[in-house]
């Protein structure tokens, strides 16, 4: 028996298309029109899907990781993220997390701190510049330096890293030239770290099985959400400069990263019929959590709306209402590392004055959520 209909946004070719013109133009508009219609709601793509933002929503998502399955979810679609420890299910996923975490955090984090203060220093912009551009310019350098201590390629890195930015169908087209590209740039690189050894990410992950898989991955996933994080923070806080002493800088970026997640949505697929909110979700049906609608419900923020860096000093946030990095098993791996890069970009970036000069900060979505922009600033 089919599940009942659910609340659903209007599509103008729904008969025969569902909702895929909508979800092409402006996926981020879909899911708020549907947000207007209540907690859970439904949008047809390639198969029914559910859409929830709810606390309990995400955490019976995010946690249940026997029914709601990672593989054939939307991150198969895109090849910078279809493989390595993002696709794998329980019960292997666990195990090969813990593998993951021990190798990446091998490191102190004081030295990448160190090493990413250095690298933003001497990438400092002065005068007028775009904080979209110089972002994705910034940190792929400064993932450079921390993966592979600078020695990748620069262009064949920011030639692999480019169709990420570009809206669709960029980042979901097949690259097989770039890819193999990059993949012996890799490989070079991974011999020359089980020869003479290093202090970087590559060379700790060096000894795992599957460590090109990983590191192309986990680079693949940081430099989009980071770039477009830090444009964003850049931006904000030419807006509101009273948030540019030291102490801020943190708060600053919990707040850029609640109001413009660029992990903007999750799927999972249903690998079991379960009822989840009184709804009963079919196998085989497809479910999305969106830490966009999450992060704006007013009935978890107050004035959700509002960029106010303060409401962090007020407490924690709402458990399974605040998921920039995800939450539970299924965390990002490099939830720290982004963290400490935004700080230290910041730090130094608020040193000087800037001041507005135009742009458009308004989210547009793709692999990840980011600015319209240009976000033009000029740096005194």
């Amino acid at each position: 028996m089919a599940a009942p209909s659910l609340p659903s946004p209007p599509g103008r070719a729904r008969a025969l298309f569902g909702h895929w013109p909508e979800w092409g133009r402006d996926p981020v508009k879909l899911l708020e029109d549907g947000a207007k219609l209540g907690k859970v709601f439904e949008i047809q793509l390639s198969s029914r899907t559910f859409v929830g933002y709810s606390p309990a929503w995400n955490k019976a998502i995010l946690s249940d990781l026997e029914t709601f399955r990672s593989k054939d979810s939307l991150s198969k679609a895109v090849p910078y993220l279809n493989g390595g420890v993002i696709t794998r299910d329980a019960p292997e996923h666990k195990d090969e997390k813990s593998q993951l975490l021990r190798q990446f955090h091998t490191r102190p984090m004081g030295d990448v701190r160190l090493s990413l203060r250095d690298t933003f220093a001497a990438n400092l912009p002065i005068g007028e510049f775009d904080a979209l551009e110089w972002a994705d310019i910034a940190v792929m350098r400064s993932l450079n330096a921390v993966f592979f201590s600078g020695q990748f390629s620069e262009p064949l890195l920011q030639a692999y890293l480019a169709p990420l930015r570009k809206g669709f169908p960029a980042p979901f087209l097949p690259q097989p030239l770039l890819f193999r590209r990059f993949n012996a740039e890799l490989e070079r690189l991974l011999r020359r770290r089980k020869l003479e050894g290093g202090q970087d990410i590559l060379f700790h992950l060096s000894s795992l099985q599957g460590a090109l898989e990983e590191t192309r991955i986990a680079l693949g996933a940081a430099h989009d959400t980071t770039t477009h994080s830090l444009a964003w923070a850049a931006w904000m806080v030419t807006h509101h400069p009273q948030y540019t002493d030291k102490e801020w800088i943190p708060l600053l970026v919990k707040e850029t990263l609640r109001l413009y997640p660029p992990g903007w949505v999750g799927s999972r697929r249903v690998a079991k019929t379960v009822t989840l909110e009184g709804i009963k979700l079919p196998k085989g049906s497809m479910v999305f959590y969106s830490p966009y609608l999450s992060h704006r419900d007013p009935d978890l923020w107050e004035d959700p709306l509002e960029f106010r860096p303060e409401r962090w000093k007020r407490g924690k946030p709402p458990a399974w209402g605040y998921l920039p990095f995800g939450a539970g098993e299924r965390i990002c791996l490099g939830m720290n590392l982004a963290n400490v890069l935004l700080e230290e970009a910041l730090g130094l970036l608020v040193k000087s004055k800037m001041i507005p000069l135009r742009g458009d900060p308004s989210p547009v979505s793709g692999v990840t959520l980011g600015p319209r922009g240009p976000l033009m600033i000029n740096r005194l």
